[in-house]
């Protein structure tokens, strides 16, 4: 069925009878909470990231958060985090009391610009989160060549599912990752995240944490022989369980991950081709030698050769029926960091541009030829 040509929408999860089918046999079995399911969609996870652990979480925030709590960021330390990028990135550092460090961005690619990392760095320094944004994996090996070995690299890969940096995957490219499963990724569990890492340490802990720190979980308990035992805790922990209907969701999305992105990929390349010549407008990068994930379609609304500032451009967007959005939000710009923070719009200048003038356009799964052919000759007319 075609799009309704009067409302195509920024994004929208693929989802249908496969999925529906799949949530049956949790809902039958009265096994609803963290169970078979999540753990047959965590096993799959790690095949398809080549990674040695996944623990599936009730968001990529919480497995920001679950991270952070597991490598014990708290009072008085510093996390870096780019300037651009969904205000989670910087809460998850003031759950655990921790201070977060901003360093701008580059603007051809939004990600955390690396030469601005060293200043930062203090003896108070204890992790960095490098995002990969809207697909894009980081520059991690510019990244890892000024940050010191002692301090842990969190991923924050949320866009990031299924892409790839210099022949390796997003998630395994840093101490740990998160990912996220929010209906606008690319694929959707409704809410929910998975967390990885190869250190079989940190993923024990974690996964203890996920589950109020209890020293043993609800399958061990359920089957075993023992029926008095509760658990004992030795760790502060938190409520991160995945259900077992989105587990169940999730592996059958995954199962799709690679028809997704490539659909994606061959979309992209088209709307580079053919916007190439608007001159107002830049284009995303593909990586040189990886998979860009291509969460989203975010372009630069160049204010000095556009013929609208960007905020009109989009409210003529909408008026034609393209729904767009700004690519994120500058989180040194809002009010909680401005006040508590005393931060100032120029700090970040970069940041703050692309804040003003940044739009993502429709690029997803449910959409036509009509509907990126649509798109393509509106904005050429503007």
């Amino acid at each position: 069925m075609a799009m309704d040509r009067s409302h195509i929408q920024i994004a929208q999860p693929s989802i249908g009878e496969e999925e529906w089918k799949a949530v049956k046999d949790p809902i039958l079995s009265g096994w609803l909470t963290q169970g078979p399911k999540v753990d047959e969609f965590e096993k799959f996870f790690s095949i398809r990231h080549d990674v040695g652990h996944s623990l599936a979480v009730t968001s990529c925030t919480a497995g920001l958060h679950l991270a952070l709590a597991a490598i014990g960021v708290g009072p008085g330390d510093e996390v870096i985090v780019p300037a651009f990028t969904w205000i989670a990135t910087a809460n998850v550092i003031l759950y655990c009391g921790a201070t977060p460090v901003f360093v701008d961005i580059l603007r051809d690619t939004y990600n955390i610009d690396p030469s601005k990392i060293a200043v930062k760095l203090t003896t108070r320094t204890k992790a960095i989160i490098p995002v990969h944004l809207f697909g894009l994996c980081a520059d991690m090996d510019l990244i890892r060549a000024v940050v010191p070995g002692h301090i842990k690299i969190i991923e924050d890969a949320a866009c990031a599912v299924g892409a790839s940096y210099q022949g390796k995957w997003a998630g395994t490219l840093g101490d740990v990752a998160s990912f996220s499963f929010h209906p606008r990724k690319t694929i959707t569990t409704g809410e929910g995240g998975m967390v990885t890492t190869n250190d079989a340490k940190l993923a024990e802990r974690m996964n203890q944490m996920r589950n109020h720190g209890a020293t043993i979980s609800e399958e061990q308990r359920h089957y075993g022989f023992k029926p008095y035992i509760l658990p004992d805790f030795n760790l502060l922990g938190f409520n991160y369980r995945m259900t077992d209907i989105q587990g169940a969701i999730g592996t059958v999305q995954l199962s799709k991950l690679d028809l997704f992105i490539n659909e994606r990929s061959k979309w992209a390349k088209w709307y580079c081709e053919q916007l190439k010549e608007v001159k107002w407008l830049s284009l995303p990068k593909e990586p040189e030698n990886g998979q860009h994930g291509w969460q989203s379609f975010v372009t630069y609304v160049d204010p000095d050769l556009a013929p609208f500032s960007r905020n009109e451009i989009m409210e003529k967007l909408q008026d034609v029926g393209i729904s767009t959005r700004p690519g994120t939000h500058a989180v040194h710009m809002l009010t909680i960091y401005c006040e508590r923070f005393g931060i100032q719009s120029n700090d970040f200048p970069v940041a703050r541009d692309c804040d003003k003038n940044t739009m993502s356009i429709p690029l997803h799964n449910r959409m036509l030829k009509k509907d990126y052919e649509y798109i393509v000759n509106i904005i050429r007319s503007i």
